[in-house]
């Protein structure tokens, strides 16, 4: 897991360059640098897979090729044995040189053998010819820029912006080449929008569920795949509490954390699910008084969020992260993905079945933007490492062959879920509702408080390189009955929101800080 920054063009400038890689530091604990003619190459690398040899930038063996990779490939050790097997001799046991061997073995097709969450870029040095490629679903960023015949590529929106120029994303599941001196050409080599199309649905309820208990239960494993202590970021809902319970399964060196207000319902049922486990439980208690501008400021700056929604959540996930970091942990799991692919929110059951499968692909896609860049940032800021279970492609592409009706029955969202684990979950967790991070940890009110200030903040980092801040797209979703066709269309027409509905929701936010907090209790 790393963090990385290359400059590929004529009079590429090393003093921009160190401010470049500078930006993502946290993001590593080695700085790692490459100079080869007009090609400046850098990572901030966290040492996680063959700590001692993996050293990037990575040169293939001929010195021809220039790996920056970001990510874990879980499937490597197969990986390495069929390239031994093939004739390619490899001189580490780590997933960097796999990703680059891979390429050189089967080229741009190698993108469909890697199971695993990773961003990266190759550059032929002979050429200078850029090839870019991100992990299906994006849970690792990568982003672009192209300014006075240079192609500058990076983790993070803050490590492109001292470069100048547009920022572009690199979406997720595509890839392609940038020629020297232009913009990259990039396609899918996974079409988030057309998951399960060409799949025959799953209707039966047994083979559903016995499905998604294999998927998810192979899922968590291969994330498993390491000899350091392993956290879970724990809400004591159905989803961090099932990722809990097979990481204890399969990976006893294993340590939860759970932040929450004082008296939030999180930290009540955390607290019951780690005594009834028996694993250690990190709590990290904030009072909302302590979320003032300077937090604000922060979870701004590392987030680089552009809807204040994932803002706020930020607000939250920054403080967790920290305590991790400082609990010595480098790799935790969490939960998040689950609502997404399993029907956890209101506004897939609002429509009809069509309407409700384009509103679960484009919450999918833009994944990557929003809930995956908020716990990207939030931990990475941290040099901390975050592995994503439930958006595995198999499981992604498994959720997207069950119709709605698995995923909401009897008033149950994910109701799915639910049943296929409910053997191994506490009757108290199952028959917990869905609560929005912010919301359950009790901390959400006091983050709307400093709305108004997000966009201004969020431009003095220089982020509007990339995007603005813009209006919450499932508020958009409410406003137009659930239309998608209708909230995009207003969404691209008014970016933020007006001063009259700037004026209610912060006087909405005042009334709530007024008012005395709800003790929560676990039934």
């Amino acid at each position: 897991m790393c963090g990385i920054v290359v400059t590929v063009g004529a009079g590429a400038d090393e003093t921009t360059f160190r401010r470049m890689i500078g930006a993502i530091v946290p993001r590593g604990e080695t700085t790692e640098l490459l100079r080869h003619g007009d090609v400046l190459a850098g990572t901030q690398r966290l040492h996680i897979v063959d700590r001692e040899r993996a050293v990037q930038p990575w040169l293939s063996a001929d010195g021809r090729y220039l790996l920056c990779y970001n990510g874990e490939v879980f499937n490597h050790r197969e990986l390495h044995a069929e390239l031994v097997r093939l004739g390619r001799p490899l001189r580490t046991e780590s997933d960097t040189e796999v990703v680059l061997e891979a390429f050189l073995a089967w080229g741009e097709t190698a993108v469909h053998r890697l199971r695993g969450e990773y961003a990266f870029a190759i550059v032929e040095l002979p050429t200078r010819r850029t090839y870019l490629a991100r992990d299906p679903l994006g849970v690792k960023p990568l982003y672009w820029s192209a300014e006075g015949g240079r192609l500058h590529v990076g983790s993070e929106v803050k490590a492109l912006v001292p470069a100048g120029g547009r920022i572009t994303e690199v979406g997720p599941g595509e890839h392609g080449w940038a020629a020297p001196g232009e913009p990259p050409k990039l396609a899918p080599y996974v079409d988030l929008l057309a998951l399960g199309a060409d799949e025959s649905p799953i209707t039966d309820v047994d083979q559903a569920a016995a499905a998604v208990r294999e998927t998810l239960r192979d899922s968590i494993r291969v994330r498993l795949d390491t000899d350091l202590t392993v956290g879970v970021v724990l809400s004591g809902g159905l989803d961090s509490t099932l990722t809990l319970l097979h990481v204890q399964r399969w990976h006893p060196d294993c340590v939860a954390f759970t932040i929450g207000a004082p008296g939030s319902e999180d930290l009540d049922y955390a607290r019951r699910v780690t005594a009834d486990l028996g694993v250690p439980h990190e709590v990290i208690e904030l009072d909302p008084r302590q979320v003032r501008l300077a937090e604000i400021r922060e979870a701004v700056r590392i987030g680089e969020l552009t809807e204040y929604g994932d803002i706020i959540n930020a607000v939250v996930s920054v403080p967790l992260f920290r305590r991790i970091r400082d609990a010595g942990v480098k790799v935790v799991l969490t939960g998040d993905g689950s609502d997404e692919l399993f029907g956890g929110y209101d506004m897939y059951h609002r429509v009809g079945p069509a309407a409700a499968r384009r509103l679960f692909l484009h919450k999918i896609r833009n994944l990557c933007r929003t809930e995956l860049q908020r716990v990207d940032r939030a931990s990475m800021g941290q040099g901390v490492e975050t592995r994503i279970p439930f958006l595995d492609l198999a499981l992604v592409r498994l959720a997207m062959r069950l119709p709605v009706e698995l995923k909401r029955r009897d008033g149950r969202e994910k109701w799915i879920v639910r049943q296929a684990f409910a053997d191994v979950l506490p009757d108290y967790v199952l028959r917990r509702p869905k609560n929005p991070l912010s919301y359950s940890s009790g901390l959400h009110e006091r983050a709307r408080l400093y709305k108004p200030l997000f966009p201004r903040l969020h431009r003095s980092f220089g982020y509007e390189a990339y995007e603005p801040v813009r209006r919450d797209f499932d508020t958009l979703l409410q406003r137009y009955d659930h239309d998608l066709d209708a909230a995009v269309a207003a969404g691209a027409a008014r970016h933020d929101y007006t001063l009259l509905e700037r004026a209610r929701d912060l006087a909405g936010a005042a009334r709530r800080n007024l008012a005395p907090p709800r003790r929560a209790t676990v039934p």
